[in-house]
Parts: C-alpha cells; structure tokens; sequence
C-alpha cells in the first residue's frame, strides 16, 4: 500500500433516468472508504437536452462529495464513456449504471481486492433490485440474474462489462479512444478484449455488489423475448460467427420449438426460460443472414 491516499473516480452515463440517477447518487454518497481512498463522482448526461443536470446540481450542492456534471449531446455509449474518461484525474476509475446503485462497502471492496490480487481492474456482481414485487414467474425463472464467480477468478474478455467495475486509470492511456464509437453495443466488451490482448488482467470479487433496479416494464414476456433476440445477435456477431455457434443454434431453435408445450405444462418458468432460449439462439441465426429483429443498440425497457 501506497502512503499516498490514492483517488477513484467514480462515473456513470445516464440517458433520461431522473430517479434513478437520483438514487445511484445518493448511494454513491455515503461510500465507506476506511481512510484509504477519497473519491468523486463524473456524470455523463447523453441526453442533448441535459434532463440530467437539474439532478446533479441538487445533488453536488448538498453533498460532501465532489461531482462533476458532463454534457455528450451526441448519441451512443461510447462517446459517454470516453467523455467520462476525459474527465478523470485520479488513480483509479470506476464505472457504474445509472439503474443501478452500491453497497456502502463497494469501492473499498473493489480496492482491496484489486490490491490484494496485484490485478489491472476488479468487477463484481450486480443483482436484482424490484420496488415492488414482480410475478412469481419472473422471480422463480430467474430472469433478471447473472452469472457470478468465485472472488479472485480471472476474466475472459466475454465475461467483461461496465457496470459494476474498477480499473487502474493508466489503462486509459494505452489506446485512444478506450471505447470504439463504431461499436454500436458490445463497447465494454471490445475495451476489454484489446486490454487482456495487452496482457492486462482483470477478476471477480463476489462481495462487491451493486443492485440493478428492475422496473415493471421489464417484468413482461415480450421485454425478455426482445432481450433474449437481442443478445443472440450480439453473442454471434461479437464473436466473428463462429461455425460452433452456428451448429448450436441450428440444433436449438427446432428442440426449444418441440419443447415449448411440455414446458407449458411445467408452469411460466419453465415455459418463459424455454421461449427466452429459443429467442436467443433464434437471434443468432437472425443475425447470421444479416437480419436485426431489434433495429436498438440496446434493449432497455
């Protein structure tokens, strides 16, 4: 350890999400950091009508922790991220969703680690947050969940995302921009593909945990047939259309059809899991003969 207090700067990009950046912003205050660390907040608005400036003002008047509010009008998660970058100085940078809020102990945990390991960034966990209870359906099937790993497991590129993650700043400096605008979804992934082809590393610490907020919009049948399409396009196309892949999906897409009315009789979850894999590897046969069923870079609500 350093004697020097090292600083993290903690960023987020929002688009349009007033409350919840509202509620990541007051979690993000009360960090503990057990006098290793100080840090501060950058917020990326890609709205280009700045919806979210009246809420970081509120915020940055009221709270102890510095925070800096950021304007991208140009549309894509890319630019928002490299906007952020731009507007870090410290030692370390985290990047958080705008739906999703900390522990009190996440950036400490995601340091220690970090430290403990000798690594170049920590991600963690994030779970499912429901204001309100969702069916039982959507609990039981698991929708909403990822996959986890043991604390210290080292990461492959596809494991690899934004939104719960620390990493070493001088990281930003290896390549220019850190995130390609040209990847429409899959920018995260692409960052870390490039950094790990560099022979940085990066692990999991399961106690690192933030919470997504899981709104009701994404509680519906049809939401998680349109994500499931979704990432079958991005699973095949961000891996360069695969022959393995494609043998998989063929043999899938008839099996998880067969399947359908068995799983009805099996209850929603079963039934839901079934159509949500038949979507997916449907997707990446989709993808294949150069057909988007979404049209999106993303599926949000």
């Amino acid at each position: 350890m350093s004697a020097t207090i090292r600083h993290i700067n903690v960023c987020a990009c929002t688009y349009k999400r007033p409350e919840m950046l509202r509620r990541l912003l007051e979690a993000l205050s009360c960090q503990e950091t057990g006098g290793q660390f100080t840090y501060s907040i950058v917020i990326v608005d890609n709205d280009h009508l700045r919806s979210a400036e009246a809420v970081v003002s509120a915020f940055a008047t009221q709270s102890s922790v510095s925070t800096k509010y950021c304007s991208e009008p140009r549309q894509g998660i890319a630019l928002a991220r490299n906007r952020a970058v731009e507007n870090t100085t410290g030692d370390f940078v985290a990047f958080i969703d705008d739906d999703e809020f900390p522990i009190k102990s996440w950036l400490l945990t995601l340091l220690n680690t970090l430290d403990e390991h000798r690594v170049d960034g920590v991600l963690g966990p994030v779970r499912p947050h429901f204001d309100a209870a969702p069916p039982k359906w959507v609990i039981e099937g698991k929708f909403h969940d990822r996959p986890e790993d043991k604390t210290g497991h080292i990461l492959d590129w596809g494991k690899c995302r934004t939104g719960n993650v620390l990493l070493k700043r001088e990281l930003f400096s290896l390549e220019a921009p850190a995130f390609r605008p040209e990847c429409l979804s899959g920018e995260d992934q692409d960052f870390f593909r490039r950094m790990i082809g560099k022979s940085r590393v990066f692990i999991w610490c399961n106690e690192a945990v933030v919470y997504e907020v899981v709104p009701p919009g994404r509680w519906t049948r049809s939401f998680l047939v349109r994500r499931a399409l979704f990432r079958g396009v991005f699973s095949l196309r961000n891996y360069g259309f695969p022959l393995k892949r494609i043998v998989q999906s063929v043999i899938a897409v008839p099996a998880y059809a067969v399947a359908l009315p068995v799983a009805l009789l099996l209850g929603q979850p079963r039934f839901m899991g079934c159509v949500f894999k038949l979507s997916y590897h449907l997707g990446r046969l989709l993808a294949l003969v150069g057909v988007d069923p979404i049209g999106q870079p993303y599926v949000t609500d």
